[in-house]
């Protein structure tokens, strides 16, 4: 009974976003406050039903309701408890339900803490947060039911995919979805612009904390996501340029730029078309992504299996809205007036530096990411785009945006100083050569690049400290003054310090994993020691385990640094027979920022074993910079003006007259 409640609350929901996509925005029309204000009940009880559609399906997951057909593919009796809860997304039709939850949360969200927006704004940002959903509904319901059932239950169920039983995996999805669906109020904000016709600052300041939510669940989630394909694929690498990583890459890069220019919005009312643009963009490129991940057109580890009417659904999908959010924007655009004039040397001249590197940036990655599709759908022809092609066309366009970052934060709004903001820069700089002859003098002249990116790193991390330095006046004024004016100092400019200092910190991380690790491919027999950056690795043999649905067989490894044990490893190779798959789990030792990582090969017919065995040096510090990043969003969050809406105006207290 539980599976049909599950799926009559979906109906109901798409019922409920039927009523939501066309009353509130009739009302709008009419200037009917009534029915405006009847997208705010619709979207909580939306909410509502999609949770009890979502807690239906985990309630079939957790009893093991194999009589439904999503679960005797997914679970299994034996998995633990909780891989019974993530297998609920671990799948195509389950992953759906996640995104449409997370959707009618967003939307419930905006009706409850969007009580200061203007009631016609809110009403149209709703109605179009609901046409999305509608769309979703009717995409599960008619392609992708999870409580289909079936005719009989069998036993047992298949299993969860292997690879997916794993923490990280558990985590990644709604951390991505939360930064994909995060994207539509934006798009929803930026359509409901362009129906009334108006835009202006405060649009800005209430758009900001949606896209800012996102940006920072995407962070994480791409973050995520990079550390488990590290550590559970078994290739040792954080980024491999898939083109289902590059999906997540393209929307959270069109966010970053549109955080900044709503930015420049707010402060100059100014790129007010532009903002509008990446908005639709944003979100659009967030449903490209869905698109590759459903449709089947793409072989990856991260891909769902799919028929071809999900597809053609899908891509029917990305039609409507991305064409029509962007035929609404080219009708609608050239009505907006522009705003304020500034300078090329200013903070807002900064910030379009920052919009231009960032979105060619996302264009080189689409083209690389989508023409290979293209060119075998029209002429059959299989061609490959890899790291080479991202490696020379997409880092080069992020160090000179990295080198102008420090300088955006400090110059002057409408007009700023270019000689004085490189004065207040000279210790960064100073810090930066330091970095560069340091890496030098220990790694030698032919790593000059990466030296280089060190050095880089080290100036976006100073220039980010030299900023609040500045903010507080650090040197300038007694220290109890400028304690006093840290404290007072909005959280926002905390946030943007510490999310500028976390990209530094990830290219360090990036730049000496990738140009100081080391590998070694060897076979190993009992008692045999291999050697790698100072380390000695010893074989201990192979020892048998029972999981609780898989069998395993696990290396053992005692790891030592000049003669002193330092710790052990155990990789090992998993057995799951429901789906007779198997899987490989590296093992991973920490040495302050930097890891020891070790996978299992085959066994040979001489009765050696073949492992790879890597040092990746600061490899941690490309997570912690991503963490730093999400941390520093969480603070501008917090920034009493990110509030969502404007500020009710004050009551005016009735004045008694004098009795006549």
């Amino acid at each position: 009974m539980t599976p049909e409640v599950g799926h009559y609350a979906l109906v109901l929901a798409l019922g409920l976003s039927l009523i939501q996509a066309l009353v509130p925005l009739y009302g709008a029309q009419t200037r009917d406050v009534a029915l405006m204000r009847l997208g705010t009940s619709t979207a909580i009880m939306q909410c509502v039903f999609v949770a009890i559609s979502f807690g239906a399906l985990m309630t079939a997951y957790v009893t093991s309701d194999f009589s439904v057909a999503n679960v005797f593919e997914n679970s299994h009796s034996t998995m633990p408890l909780i891989y019974k809860f993530t297998s609920v997304w671990g799948n195509h039709e389950g992953s759906m339900l996640l995104w449409v939850l997370i959707l009618a949360v967003f939307g419930a969200a905006v009706a409850v803490f969007g009580a200061n927006l203007p009631t016609a704004l809110k009403a149209n940002v709703l109605a179009v947060q609901a046409w999305i959903a509608c769309s979703f509904y009717l995409f599960i319901l008619l392609t992708s039911n999870p409580f289909q059932r079936l005719a009989r239950a069998p036993i047992e169920g298949r299993d969860l995919n292997p690879i997916l039983q794993d923490i990280g995996l558990a985590i990644h999805p709604p951390l991505l979805y939360l930064g994909y669906v995060g994207f539509s109020i934006a798009f929803s904000f930026a359509l409901a612009a362009l129906i009334e016709g108006r835009i202006d600052a405060a649009w800005a300041r209430w758009v900001r904390p949606w896209t800012l939510t996102a940006w920072m669940f995407l962070t994480v989630g791409i973050s995520m996501g990079s550390y488990w394909a590290y550590y559970e694929l078994g290739w040792g690498g954080f980024w491999f340029w898939d083109p289902v990583e590059n999906a997540s890459l393209m929307p959270w890069l069109a966010g970053t730029a549109l955080l900044h220019s709503a930015v420049v919005m707010e402060k100059r009312n100014a790129l007010k078309v532009w903002t509008i643009l990446l908005a639709i963009l944003a979100f659009s490129l967030s449903l490209i992504g869905t698109f590759l991940v459903r449709s089947g057109v793409l072989t990856s580890v991260h891909t769902f299996a799919t028929d071809p009417s999900r597809g053609v659904f899908i891509l029917c999908i990305l039609i409507f809205f991305i064409g029509g959010g962007l035929g609404l924007f080219a009708w609608r655009a050239p009505l907006l007036r522009q705003g304020g004039i500034f300078a090329p040397i200013s903070r807002e001249g900064a910030l379009v530096f920052n919009n231009l590197f960032l979105t060619i940036a996302c264009l080189t990655v689409f083209v690389g990411t989508l023409y290979p599709l293209a060119l075998e759908s029209l002429t059959g022809e299989k061609i490959s785009v890899g790291a080479p092609f991202f490696n020379l066309t997409f880092a080069p366009l992020f160090i000179p945006l990295m080198f102008a970052m420090p300088f955006g934060t400090l110059l002057a709004w409408k007009r700023g100083d270019i000689y004085g903001v490189t004065q207040r820069l000279m210790a960064a700089f100073g810090v930066g050569i330091v970095a560069v002859a340091a890496a030098l003098a220990v790694a030698g002249v032919q790593h000059v690049l990466a030296a280089f990116g060190i050095g880089l790193g080290f100036f976006v991390i100073f220039g980010a400290v030299i900023d609040l330095t500045e903010r507080v006046a650090l040197f300038r004024r007694p220290l109890g003054t400028s304690l006093s004016r840290a404290v007072g100092l909005p959280r926002s400019a905390w946030g943007t310090a510490a999310a500028h200092a976390g990209v530094g910190v990830t290219l360090i991380g990036i730049v000496c994993a990738s140009t100081w690790g080391t590998e070694r491919i060897v076979a190993v027999k009992d008692g045999q020691t291999v050697s790698l950056s100072g380390y000695d690795l010893t074989f201990d043999g192979m020892v048998q385990r029972q999981g609780p649905n898989f069998r395993e067989l696990a290396g053992r490894f005692t790891v030592s640094e000049n003669g002193q044990v330092v710790g052990a490893l155990s990789p090992s190779k998993r057995t799951f027979s429901a789906r007779s798959m198997s899987t490989n789990e590296a093992a991973l030792l920490s040495r302050g920022f930097s890891q020891l990582y070790l996978s299992l090969g085959d066994a040979n017919a001489d009765g050696s074993l073949a492992i790879r065995f890597y040092y990746k040096p600061l490899v941690l510090l490309i997570w912690i910079g991503t963490l730093i990043m999400a941390f520093g969003g969480i603070l501008s969050l917090s920034d009493r003006r990110l509030r969502v809406g404007a500020p009710k105006p004050a009551k005016v207290k009735p004045t008694l007259q004098p009795a006549g």
